[in-house]
């Protein structure tokens, strides 16, 4: 009935109309609005369908191309599920919270609740103006209070909780106390930082309480450790890979270094062989299955010790290929390794303290993808093959 009005129609210069699309299309999609046409509710008796986009951080400048490319596929492939009969959950939200609200308040002086707030309703201004089926009853925005109260409440959780390889599921952390006061930690099976010292009983319970605190931090899903981060001084903040390229931080180019710093961290890696086995019961195509299997990392193999020459320490290493020991001519050590300053010889120090200086500038993660520049510092210190007793110079290497 609404397009049969001819204020909906605009004439043209050849005596014909023109669709008013201006008119007509802010009409329908109010009346979407109002009817809240795309609000999904529990529905037992339909099959469920889910489907999730990435959520956008709001910058002012408002969405970019690269949000509605792929908004739209999934849109697509959502209402096909609808008319197929399925309860299709498609919600949208909002990234935003962190360091880039962060330093546009510092640069601005505005209140960044104020400029986000503005950010997410210019977004929201174009999303529906694109006409995205997303039900907006189930908005999500990473600043609201009522979402990170969760994310809290699950790294607690985490804090509270270890491995259990016997059981494959997470128990509490008191299980575990109560485990270690009756027989120590000899014959446990949980997973754990591999350097984690045996202990009785008897020394469990002669620990003093922040002895027994430490000790934990090697058993819990979250725990604090040393580890290699992108640091930038100007911003007094450690960045994520993605925000740091060629040695600088996007967010105004000031320089990033790679400094060891305490952080909290997931012990994931305990729930390697559980997602592997996930992995299988999900959709996907074969190839992002394989990347993801890549991503997990899970592997089998042999742990292996070459001696260093004129030293006590060993180097351990871990191959998923022991037969190929034998083909071994030189060994590389990371630039951060905690042995390098030790094993280094005077004729090799300038050269191999300037190698870890450039290296301080580039991420992990350009550290791994740049396979075509191969680099590296000898750090003049031999080790010994463990079954030819070969010596064997070692290097290091980004």
């Amino acid at each position: 009935m609404l397009i049969k009005e001819a204020e909906n129609f605009l004439p043209k210069k050849d005596g014909g109309m023109a669709y008013n699309f201006n008119k007509i299309e802010k009409s329908w999609q109010k009346k979407w609005q109002d009817d809240k046409i795309f609000s999904v509710s529990i529905d037992s008796q339909k099959p469920k369908f889910y489907v999730l986009d990435m959520f956008p951080y709001p910058s002012g400048a408002g969405l970019h191309v690269g949000h509605p490319l792929g908004y739209i596929a999934s849109d697509i492939y959502s209402r096909y599920k609808r008319l197929k009969g399925f309860n299709v959950l498609h919600p949208m939200g909002y990234d935003a919270f962190g360091l880039p609200a962060e330093q546009y308040a510092i640069q601005t002086g505005q209140h960044p609740a104020k400029t986000t707030e503005k950010n997410i309703s210019r977004y929201r201004e174009q999303m529906d103006q694109l006409g995205f089926s997303f039900d907006w009853d189930r908005e999500v925005r990473t600043c609201d209070p009522k979402y990170y109260h969760w994310t809290q409440w699950m790294f607690l959780e985490l804090f509270e909780h270890w491995f259990n390889e016997e059981t494959h599921k997470a128990e509490p952390i008191s299980g575990l106390v109560s485990l270690l006061e009756k027989e120590g930690n000899k014959n446990l099976k949980a997973s754990c930082n591999p350097k984690t010292p045996q202990v009785s009983a008897e020394n469990w319970n002669a620990m003093e309480e922040n002895e027994r605190l430490e000790f934990l931090q090697s058993y819990r899903l979250a725990y604090q450790d040393e580890t290699f981060v992108n640091w930038c001084p100007k911003l007094g903040t450690v960045l994520a890979n993605d925000e740091v390229k060629d040695g600088l931080s996007v967010r105004g180019g000031h320089p990033v270094e790679q400094k060891k710093m305490k952080q909290w961290l997931l012990r994931v890696s305990a729930y390697a062989q559980r997602l592997l086995d996930g992995l299988e019961k999900i959709e996907w195509s074969d190839s992002i299955k394989e990347i993801q299997r890549n991503w997990i990392g899970r592997s089998e193999g042999a742990t292996v010790h070459f001696s260093i020459k004129d030293r006590e320490e060993k180097l351990e290493i871990f191959t998923t290929r022991p037969d190929t020991l034998f083909g071994v001519s030189f060994m590389v050590l990371a630039p951060e390794h905690e042995w390098v300053g030790q094993i280094t010889t005077e004729a090799q120090k300038s050269e191999v303290e300037n190698y870890i200086l450039q290296t301080k500038k580039k991420t992990e993660r350009d550290r791994i993808s740049d396979v075509k520049n191969v680099s590296g510092a000898f750090t003049g210190a031999v080790c010994i093959h463990p079954f030819t007793g070969e010596e064997i110079p070692v290097w290091i290497g980004d």
